[in-house]
């Protein structure tokens, strides 16, 4: 829902620092997959019980190796290996962090894996429309330059970081928030999915 807003504010930030790394001769799935690096050490500090502060570090440095992975790649020119590494890197990500609490207390694994669901069909409501967007040869850069046809939903990048700093600034609270969480994103796909049968008949 704000990506799109957030990408005139951060775009132009991202393009300057894409383009220093560049210059360095660092490649766009490098920090890919360094950004994935950092996502995963935020997970094994919130699984092995870590205070959720010292987690939130690298987790949004690693989100920010995100944003910048594109910089990179609009300067040293998009493949679309890199557009899949990113997909699923992304994806892997959002599943490790409900799996990282529910590892932390045990009593989190029910809504762990309400959210776990709710990404799966959100998942496939947006790759799916993807594929044939792909097909048909849609386009749209309304949420920036992306590898693939980008829809936009409630439930986008930004709230997904903004939850999952919540639930490290607030580890008891995960509970809660991952049944608000996935439901949004269930609401999100849902949406996606009819707006897709608008698109594609």
């Amino acid at each position: 829902m704000l990506d799109g807003r957030l990408r005139r504010v951060i775009d132009p930030p991202l393009d300057r620092a894409g383009r220093a790394l560049a210059r360095r001769g660092i490649g766009a799935d490098a920090v890919t997959l360094f950004g994935l690096a950092l996502g995963l050490a935020a997970a094994a500090l919130i699984g092995l019980g870590a205070p959720g502060w010292l987690a939130l570090g690298p987790l949004l440095a690693g989100r920010l190796a995100d944003g910048l992975d594109g910089a990179v790649a609009r300067v040293r020119g998009k493949t679309d290996f890199g557009g899949y590494l990113d997909i699923a890197c992304d994806f892997a990500l959002y599943g490790v962090i409900p799996l990282a609490f529910a590892l932390r207390d045990p009593s989190n694994a029910l809504p762990a894996a309400f959210l776990l669901f709710s990404f799966y069909v959100n998942a496939a409501s947006f790759l799916g429309f993807a594929i044939m967007a792909e097909k048909r040869g849609l386009q749209t850069e309304a949420q920036g330059q992306k590898s693939l046809y980008y829809m936009a939903g409630l439930m986008e990048g930004a709230e997904t970081i903004g939850f999952f700093a919540l639930f490290c600034l607030w580890p008891t609270g995960f509970f809660a928030l991952a049944w608000i969480f996935g439901a949004l994103c269930l609401v999100t796909a849902c949406a996606r999915i009819l707006l897709s049968r608008k698109l594609l008949r």
